[in-house]
């Protein structure tokens, strides 16, 4: 069983930027892949960026094309926590942002919920115009 735990949400104007984390209990954390996925009012949850262990201390990133350049997604395993870095924050990326994480598996690609067994409660993140 993994736990996860988010922080970091809260209230910003466009422009502005937030690092959210996930910290992660139960397991080791460096073989679990790890994701954010957000979901706004009224839309269905959307895949925002995952880290996939791939081997080793490898570990592969993906993002979704809305938040490519702007978000960076990165892991500390010693700390069992998984970062959302969001810059240039703008109001369509308002929603509350849920971590995922999978024991490693070598099929997927991380962005699909299915393909997680753990999820957060999710933190808040608004960005006014």
């Amino acid at each position: 069983q993994v736990q996860l735990e988010e922080s970091g949400g809260g209230l910003v104007q466009a422009g502005a930027s937030l690092r959210l984390s996930c910290a992660a209990f139960g397991r080791t954390f460096g073989y679990y892949h790890m994701g954010w996925f957000r979901q706004a009012p009224g839309k269905e949850r959307e895949f925002v960026a995952a880290t996939r262990w791939i081997g080793g201390n490898s570990y592969s990133k993906s993002y979704a094309d809305s938040v490519k350049g702007r978000f960076t997604i990165f892991r500390d395993n010693a700390k069992n926590t998984v970062y959302l870095q969001m810059n240039s924050l703008k109001p369509e990326d308002t929603a509350v942002y849920s971590c995922a994480a999978a024991p490693a598996r070598p099929s997927g690609t991380g962005y699909y919920t299915e393909e997680y067994d753990y999820w957060g409660q999710g933190t808040q993140v608004t960005v006014s115009s």
